[in-house]
C-alpha cells in the first residue's frame, strides 16, 4: 500500500511504477469526491454519490472506509480478495488511517509512506495543481501534519523528491518483499523453519 499526505504525488508515482511493473495489479478506490480535471472514472477512482457509497458500505462492499476532508473513500473488497486469491501483487492507495485499518485486517500487507521532501514543497504542490481553494489547501496541510505522526506504523518511507528516485525505491521494496523467505515459502507451498504453515 502506498499512502501519505495529499500532494505527496501518489497518483503520479504509482502510474509510473505500474509502467515498469506490468504484472502489478492496482485497486481503484471509491470516493464521493468530485473528479479533478485530469481524473478519469475507473482509472484514478470510482466516483460515486454519497448516497450510493453509503449503500455500498452497508452491503459490505468495502474492506475499509474513511472520511477525508469532507469526502468518503473506500477500498473495494472484491478487488482485493480476487487478487489475493490469484496470488497477485496488488497495490492500493488508501489514506493513512485506511492503510492502518487494512494492515490490521491483512497483517502481511506492506505499508509504504510516501512524502514530499519538505512541508514547504508539499504546500507548493498543493497550490500548483489548482484543485483546491486556499481554505481546502490549509485543511489538507493540517491533516498532513497529523498523518506524519503515523510514520512509525509503516514499513517503509519513500521521499518523492524526484519521480525517478521514488519509483526506483518502490521497485526496490517490491523486489525485497518478493524475495522474503516467508513469501517465497507461501507461494511454493513450503513451511517456515518454525514448522508453522506460512
Amino acid at each position: 500500500m502506498v499512502s501519505g499526505p495529499s500532494g505527496a504525488g501518489k497518483d503520479t508515482v504509482i502510474e509510473s511504477l505500474r509502467s515498469y511493473e506490468p504484472d502489478l495489479e492496482y485497486c481503484v478506490s471509491v470516493t464521493t469526491r468530485p473528479p479533478r480535471p485530469y481524473e478519469r472514472d475507473g482509472i484514478h477512482y470510482h466516483f460515486t454519490t454519497r448516497d450510493n457509497f453509503e449503500k455500498m458500505a452497508a452491503a459490505g462492499e468495502f474492506i475499509e472506509t474513511r472520511e477525508y476532508a469532507g469526502n468518503l473513500y473506500g477500498t473495494p473488497r472484491r478487488t482485493v480478495e480476487e487478487a489475493l486469491a490469484r496470488g497477485r501483487d496488488l497495490i492500493l492507495k488508501p489514506e493513512v488511517n485506511g492503510a492502518r485499518a487494512i494492515k490490521a485486517r491483512y497483517p502481511g500487507a506492506v505499508l509504504v509512506f510516501l512524502t514530499p521532501p519538505s512541508t514547504a514543497e508539499l504546500e507548493r504542490r498543493l497550490a500548483r495543481r489548482q484543485a483546491d481553494s486556499p481554505e481546502a489547501i490549509e485543511e489538507r496541510l493540517r491533516i498532513a501534519r497529523e498523518e506524519l505522526a503515523a510514520l512509525a506504523d509503516f514499513d517503509y518511507r519513500v521521499v518523492n523528491d524526484t519521480l525517478a528516485g521514488a519509483v526506483s525505491d518502490l521497485r526496490a521494496i517490491l523486489t525485497a518483499e518478493r524475495l522474503k523467505v516467508a513469501r517465497l515459502a507461501g507461494r511454493m507451498g513450503l513451511r517456515h523453519d518454525t514448522g508453522n504453515p506460512v
